[in-house]
């Protein structure tokens, strides 16, 4: 007598393979995200390229042109300019600005040419890279800004560990290596842009006057072990005590 549970082998392999599909992603798709985020990366990389070539007031046009692809094309892949100044801003940082940044700061050097060299190493980043970053600071508006944003919370967190592992190492008061990190990078940066945008002065007359400013906060801090008690404790006359009474 037939038995009305047994099943045909045919229906249960098509119903097995159903879950089997049902359960696995959906391979194309998959193929097509990953194929999305290489071209993507290869645009941006043409994008790059294209701004050192044409200069910091490249189109969209221009752009699409130096790669050789169609503007549909580059829309395709980004949803508008500011999409694909945010990645171009992105790239940069991640392929030429943080790994110079990062190897200054992990080298073994003392104090003072830890601080030269981070500097240095930022301002001839941009000074090497002119039209980049004047491209991405003049189309970076708006959700771009946060972009840029990123990139100097990401070095100023970096640089926090490092002055806070070096405070404590001289067991200093190292609660403020946070925004003194910001506090350097902030200043660094702004003060980067300007000299960018007018090249009043020589790269490096830039360097000596950042490192200047910056190695007299670091010396400041160490004077008082780190502490702002100890800080606000104290006088501070502008001129060191020699010079007062070579003044007088």
């Amino acid at each position: 007598m037939a038995n009305d549970d047994v099943k045909d082998p045919e229906q249960v392999t098509e119903s097995m393979t159903k879950l089997d599909k049902a359960a696995k992603p959906d391979g194309r798709k998959r193929r097509w995200r990953e194929h999305k985020i290489a071209r993507r990366e290869e645009l941006v990389d043409g994008t790059i390229a294209a701004i050192r070539l044409r200069g910091r007031d490249i189109g969209m046009d221009e752009i699409a042109s130096e790669i050789g692809v169609s503007k549909t094309v580059l829309y395709r892949y980004f949803a508008d300019k500011s999409d694909l100044t945010n990645a171009t801003m992105a790239r940069y940082v991640e392929t030429t600005l943080a790994p110079r940044i990062y190897e200054a700061i992990g080298g073994d050097l003392d104090d003072f040419e830890l601080t030269r060299a981070t500097i240095t190493a930022y301002v001839e980043t941009v000074a090497s890279d002119p039209d980049v970053y004047l491209y991405i600071m003049a189309n970076g508006s708006g959700p771009g800004r946060e972009t840029v944003a990123d990139s100097e919370r990401m070095i100023a967190e970096v640089l926090s560990t490092v002055l806070g592992e070096r405070l404590r190492q001289m067991e200093m008061d190292s609660g403020g290596a946070v925004p003194w990190a910001y506090g350097i990078v902030g200043g660094v940066q702004l003060a980067t842009h300007w000299w960018i945008s007018n090249r009043s002065m020589s790269v490096e007359d830039l360097i000596n006057y950042l490192t200047m400013m910056t190695w007299g906060g670091v010396t400041g801090i160490a004077a008082v072990n780190g502490s702002p008690a100890r800080f606000n404790a104290v006088p501070h006359p502008l001129l060191p005590p020699a010079a007062e009474a070579e003044a007088d």
